[in-house]
């Protein structure tokens, strides 16, 4: 009888990619994710005999190989049988057969090469009948990544858009994000990422071999992302300055910037900062299959040397010294968390994952955070892998002011135990909403599970040389003390002082606001008041000094008394970051030697509408009306709205915005044509080379076309 050649192969993409739910990618390959059947159809020279049957090959990476599970041999059988693939007759007309392949759970993730050869043609070679991708599986039960919620699946898998959540604690802005995950070469590119790491280059079917392991592959995927070990995505840059580059805050989501890396050839982006890094890391975790979500921590600790304390050192007008300061508390920092059991340390910690791509210290020698269990965090458990003192402190340490003196002597004039660690926040499933996330991460401050959490994690740390807060510490001076002495608390104070905004704090405009003070004794007190003021990157870095001034006050009895303060627009406009961020501080000296550190972080407002006019609808075009304000007493010109979003537009739109006057209110109008229904993401912003972009989003509810 003549051989068998199989002459066609029919993918299903259709089919399988609604099973798998994959069918949003673009790649011309199959889809589908491990643990699950898919199907495809062969049409074959002639029919098979009974006897008969196809044998498969999957080949996957560099030298695949069966003991490196990067290779798999398997045949037709009636049933789906055995622990590894597999592969049934699902139904048989003539020359036609359509067959089910089942990949293991625990397969490896990436670009598979599949054969076939009939079990009688032992002599002959084996015919590619092409390449499919295999990705991770939230939806199936025994993939390590498997996610119960539906809902959540949707929202931390699907959904290509998102929001990042910036600011200051008590003005916590939300900033929209474009993921993504199924436009145009993303999967390649972030598949590439995988093959870019130096893992794979010193050793790529070793590397490939742990693509199985999600553990692993966020662990490379952290490093990838930042640029700073490697040729990865993005390089970093926290100065303010983003010459031969694209500014952090320029940025609208991941897609721009993982398309340049590749046209690049692999080339670091710049720049990003820590939401870009979040961004992207989102977007390839959730392009291969593992469900993620972008976290922001208010108050964020970077502890440098892991004593659980952020020292800050300031000089007589409050101002940070930074070449004694190597801790800081960010205004906010922005990381991930993915969703998979934890294998290496068992159930206790299965769930959400904390994975931070921004570099800030080594991990095993490369810049690279985590995976660190939040479970583990919250119960102090330091010492279980990946990186968990790192993220304890982000969110636990205590913040510590000391003025610095002359003579290089030093004096407490601040410590709270609270401040680090606030409104830790994420999006909401399935809205705009922010979610309030920070008892996943700690008990409530202050309370008796609390502290005694703090104690194991300092007892994890230190191992013998500490005793609940007793922690001996060394900084700067030379000095050695004991944690728990420096947290005592000081006498009684005399004074209280707060700064007040008498007006909202407009870009463009001068700040208004006054330092309230409060005498709580009944002596008259003499104090001293030295104000400075800086505008400063959102790690709190100063820029440059825009408020320096001195003042004697006399604090009757009980009396209150305020000090107004006016900071010209003409003072900070040539300084202001993008960032849009002032720290004011007064160093209170108190007759009697007592000393007073008051701050206040002030984030500039501006403001941006967003209105579609109609309803949206798959492949009919609709209008939309943004309405912006110029923030500035002056003319400005060369104003343009940036506009972007997954399934309306195929690349960034800019738009000319007329002259506006002095603070005048401006509508501009342009339409748009859906390509993709459900609740979609658009950004526009406002950008001038005048002032700092003014950023927007609209989420709009596609229908399908009738």
């Amino acid at each position: 009888m003549a051989g068998i050649r199989v002459t066609k192969v029919d993918w299903q993409r259709s089919r399988n990619g609604a099973a798998h739910h994959t069918q949003e990618y673009p790649c011309p390959e199959l889809v589908v994710r491990r643990g699950q059947s898919f199907s495809l159809t062969l049409e074959l020279s002639r029919a098979p005999d009974c006897e008969e049957t196809f044998i498969f090959m999957v080949e996957t990476g560099p030298r695949a190989s069966e003991a490196l599970h990067t290779k798999a041999v398997f045949q037709t059988s009636e049933l789906e049988l055995g622990e590894g693939w597999t592969a049934a007759k699902e139904a048989q007309m003539e020359n036609t057969l359509t067959v089910s392949l089942a990949s293991p759970p625990n397969a490896v993730i990436g670009r598979y090469l599949l054969s076939i050869r009939l079990s009688s043609h032992r002599k002959h070679s084996n015919r590619r009948l092409g390449e499919f991708v295999l990705l991770f599986n939230p939806w199936c039960a025994e993939d390590d990544v498997f996610l119960a919620s539906e809902e959540e699946r949707q929202e931390y898998v699907l959904n290509d858009s998102g929001i990042i959540f910036r600011g200051v604690e008590k003005h916590i802005r939300a900033q929209g994000w474009n993921y993504g995950q199924f436009e145009e070469d993303i999967l390649n590119i972030c598949l590439s990422i995988l093959d870019r790491s130096p893992g794979h280059q010193n050793n790529p079917a070793t590397d490939v071999s742990c693509r199985h392991d999600p553990i692993y592959v966020t662990r490379v995927i952290s490093a990838m992302v930042n640029s700073n070990n490697d040729r990865g995505v993005v390089q970093g840059q926290w100065q303010g300055k983003y010459d031969g580059g694209t500014s952090p805050l320029h940025w609208r989501g991941s897609v721009a910037i993982l398309q340049k890396w590749l046209k690049g050839r692999y080339k670091p982006v710049k720049y990003g900062q820590c939401w870009v890094f979040a961004g992207v890391m989102c977007t390839v975790l959730r392009c291969l299959g593992i469900a993620t979500r972008v976290v922001s921590n208010f108050n964020s600790a970077h502890d440098t040397d892991q004593n659980l304390s952020v020292d800050k050192y300031v000089d007589s007008f409050g101002r940070t010294l930074e070449d004694l300061t190597e801790d800081s508390m960010w205004n906010f920092h922005v990381w991930n968390e993915s969703w998979f059991a934890r294998q290496d340390l068992g159930p206790s910690y299965n769930g959400w994952q904390v994975l931070d791509a921004t570099p800030q210290e080594e991990s095993e020698g490369v810049f690279r955070c985590g995976p660190a269990s939040v479970t583990a965090i919250r119960e102090g458990d330091v010492h279980l892998a990946h990186d968990g003192p790192f993220v304890f402190a982000e969110v636990n340490a205590d913040y510590i002011t000391w003025l610095w003196h002359e003579d290089e002597s030093r004096e407490r004039v601040y410590s709270n135990t609270k401040k680090i660690g606030r409104c830790i926040s994420t999006k909401a499933v399935g809205s705009d909403s922010r979610v309030d996330i920070t008892d996943l991460y700690k008990y409530p401050e202050g309370s008796r599970k609390e502290r005694q959490v703090y104690s194991k994690a300092v007892k994890r740390l230190f191992s013998g040389k500490a005793s609940g807060r007793r922690t001996w510490i060394r900084r700067a001076g030379g000095r050695c003390l004991w944690h728990d002495d420096l947290l005592e608390p000081t006498t009684k104070p005399s004074i209280t002082g707060k700064f007040k905004l008498l007006e909202p704090p407009m870009l463009g405009h001068d700040l208004r606001l006054a330092l309230c003070l409060a005498n709580l004794t009944s002596r008259v007190q003499q104090v001293r008041v030295n104000l400075s003021g800086a505008t400063i990157l959102y790690t709190r870095k100063p820029v440059a000094e825009i408020l320096h001034e001195s003042h004697a006050v006399r604090l009757g009895r009980q009396e209150e008394k305020r000090i107004p303060i006016t900071i010209s627009y003409s003072k900070y406009k040539e300084d202001l970051t993008e960032d849009k961020k002032i720290l004011l501080a007064a160093m209170c000296l108190v007759t009697k030697g007592e000393k007073l550190l008051v701050e206040k972080d002030i984030t500039l407002e501006d403001f941006i509408t967003i209105k579609v006019l109609g309803p949206a609808m798959v492949g009919v075009a609709v209008t939309v009306e943004v309405t912006v304000v110029n923030p500035l007493l002056e003319r400005v010109k060369d104003c343009a709205l940036m506009v972007e979003g997954s399934g309306f537009l195929q690349e960034q739109l800019s738009i000319d915005v007329p002259t506006l006057e002095p603070q005048e209110r401006a509508s501009v109008q342009f339409d748009i044509t859906p390509s993709k229904s459900g609740p979609r993401q658009l950004q526009v912003d406002l950008v001038s080379p005048h002032f700092p972009d003014i950023k927007g989003f609209v989420i709009i509810h596609v229908a399908t076309a009738k």
